[in-house]
């Protein structure tokens, strides 16, 4: 606890100025872009933007946001930085904010699926939670491997990152089956994350008004971990990390049961 006190209150985790927040955030966004090409085979052509949430509506706006953007329209994509209230933006968050966010997260896999050729628009664009969100997580994880995260803090921040999608599982559950009040569900972020007590009240917020959701975040995840396990240790040194995220990636967003049939019939037809 003494721990997660330190990081909320010591000034060099935070951004001196909304500016400071969003060059830093772009400079992240960057690193990443540099590294994609040996991880994806396939990368959209769609561009996307770093800018701030608008004004009128940041006080009580989550941290970061992805909006889509339109290939037909030559719309760029937007990850959106809260930069209102820097003492709880913690950048020891930010390198998983927006590897989950922009690439390889929801720029990256929203961005392919909307031009993907011959499939119909519905698919293009539906709205899967337990995929999309999956692959965010999934996307957080992988920053790992690709080196992304470049100190201990910035690691501690992906692991207070999956604290928290684990939290929500808790927190959802307890809340709309158990009965749980708000002082319960608050109780389980504060001691097992190192998120912002702003950031706390805001996701509070959403679970309380918006039941299930904050399910499928975990769940897709877990899936996309395990359908890659089992697609490594079936295809051992035939296993190739960028055609499986092309495998994953390139039917548009998927329900869980059809994105493993897929994965699957992928390993079957990888040659020897």
């Amino acid at each position: 606890k003494a721990f997660l006190a330190m990081l909320r209150s010591d000034p060099r985790f935070y951004a001196t100025s909304r500016e400071d927040l969003l060059e830093k955030a772009s400079r992240i966004a960057k690193r990443i872009d540099d590294k994609l090409p040996g991880w994806f085979a396939t990368l959209p052509r769609l561009t996307y933007g770093v800018r701030p949430v608008p004004a009128d509506i940041e006080a009580n706006y989550t941290t970061g946001r992805y909006f889509s953007g339109s290939p037909s329209q030559g719309v760029a994509g937007g990850y959106m930085v809260n930069t209102a209230k820097l003492d709880q933006r913690p950048l020891y968050e930010l390198p998983a904010l927006t590897l989950h966010e922009a690439v390889p997260g929801h720029h990256l896999q929203i961005a392919l699926s909307q031009e993907l050729p011959g499939v119909p628009a519905f698919r293009r664009n539906a709205g899967v939670t337990a995929f999309t969100e999956g692959w965010g997580l999934y996307a957080e994880k992988l920053g790992g491997e690709m080196g992304i995260y470049q100190d201990p803090y910035e690691r501690f921040g992906r692991l207070s990152y999956e604290m928290w999608r684990a939290c929500r599982l808790v927190a959802d559950t307890g809340i709309h089956w158990r009965g749980w009040s708000l002082d319960q569900a608050r109780g389980c972020f504060t001691d097992n994350t190192a998120l912002s007590p702003l950031n706390i009240e805001v996701e509070l917020a959403r679970y309380v008004s918006w039941p299930g959701p904050a399910l499928a975040y975990k769940t897709g995840e877990m899936k996309v971990v395990q359908l890659r396990a089992r697609a490594q240790a079936e295809l051992g040194d035939r296993f190739d990390i960028r055609r499986f995220h092309d495998a994953v990636l390139l039917a548009g967003p998927l329900p869980l049961d059809l994105l493993e049939s897929r994965i699957d019939s992928w390993v079957k037809a990888t040659p020897p």
